[in-house]
């Protein structure tokens, strides 16, 4: 069986930027590429009731996929993920936190450390 090959360019700059980070400095950058390289089928979906879960205030959260709309958020975090649905953006902004693309994370030049992968 063939490997699938993502058609979308800007999840294939998003891959390679991630790929070519990692080789360069900290491995989250591959893990999270490897996760992104999925078929679409396979890919997370993560909705904001659990990343409010499994966050504290001012965290930096990666999701390697998609964040849904469903449930609430009662902090401030930030949240990088490849898309969003457009309630998880309102919510995200609802509790003054940032939603922003796995490419902006990594241009950010947050310390690895601190960012959570939630799948």
């Amino acid at each position: 069986m063939p490997k699938h090959e993502p058609t979308n360019p800007l999840l294939l700059k998003t891959i390679r930027a991630l790929r070519k980070a990692s080789k360069e400095g900290p491995r989250i950058w591959r893990a999270l590429a490897e996760e992104l390289d999925k078929s679409k089928r396979r890919r997370n979906a993560v909705n904001i009731s659990k990343i409010n879960r499994y966050t504290e205030p001012g965290d930096i959260v990666a999701v390697p996929g998609k964040v849904l709309g469903a449930g609430f958020l009662d902090h401030p975090v930030t949240v990088a993920a490849f898309n969003f649905s457009k309630t998880a953006r309102e919510k995200i902004a609802l509790a003054q936190g940032r939603a922003i693309t796995l490419l902006e994370l990594l241009e950010e030049g947050v310390e690895p450390s601190r960012i959570k992968i939630i799948k």
